[in-house]
């Protein structure tokens, strides 16, 4: 079995089919849509391929260390994440073709107008052992 993370993107990623932002959609869109989130996590845990999944808040601060005996910089003049990431699943399955489908599957997810969003997904494997350095 290998990690997954299924990454969801508000921007940074190419649009997908139904393009209309989640702050413009109906309270009823919304609930389908965490419903087929929801029920989608259920069934993996039922198969033993979901892991975790996590949506996240707008808020957000980046933070890098400035030097010894000095505070954190915060901020600065970077893509702020917290427009960038909207939310990972994480999965454990047997292939990367298995992932490929399950994040297909996950794209489907209802949007505005009940139709599927379409929306892509990045795919990204977690690291089994450190990278290996050649001399």
């Amino acid at each position: 079995m290998a990690k997954y993370l299924l990454l969801k993107h508000y921007r940074g990623a190419p649009a997908p089919v139904n393009d209309v932002p989640m702050d413009q959609w109906t309270p009823e869109e919304i609930s389908a849509h965490v419903r087929y989130m929801n029920d989608f996590a259920a069934r993996l845990e039922k198969s033993g391929e979901f892991v975790d999944a996590q949506a996240l808040a707008a808020e957000g601060t980046w933070v890098r260390y400035d030097g010894e005996g000095r505070p954190p910089v915060t901020d600065g003049p970077f893509a702020e994440t917290k427009d960038l990431i909207a939310g990972w699943m994480v999965i454990d399955v047997d292939s990367h073709e298995r992932a490929v489908e399950l994040a297909g599957e996950l794209s489907a997810a209802p949007g505005a107008g009940g139709k599927p969003i379409h929306e892509w997904l990045e795919v990204r494997p977690f690291l089994a052992a450190p990278p290996t350095v050649t001399e």
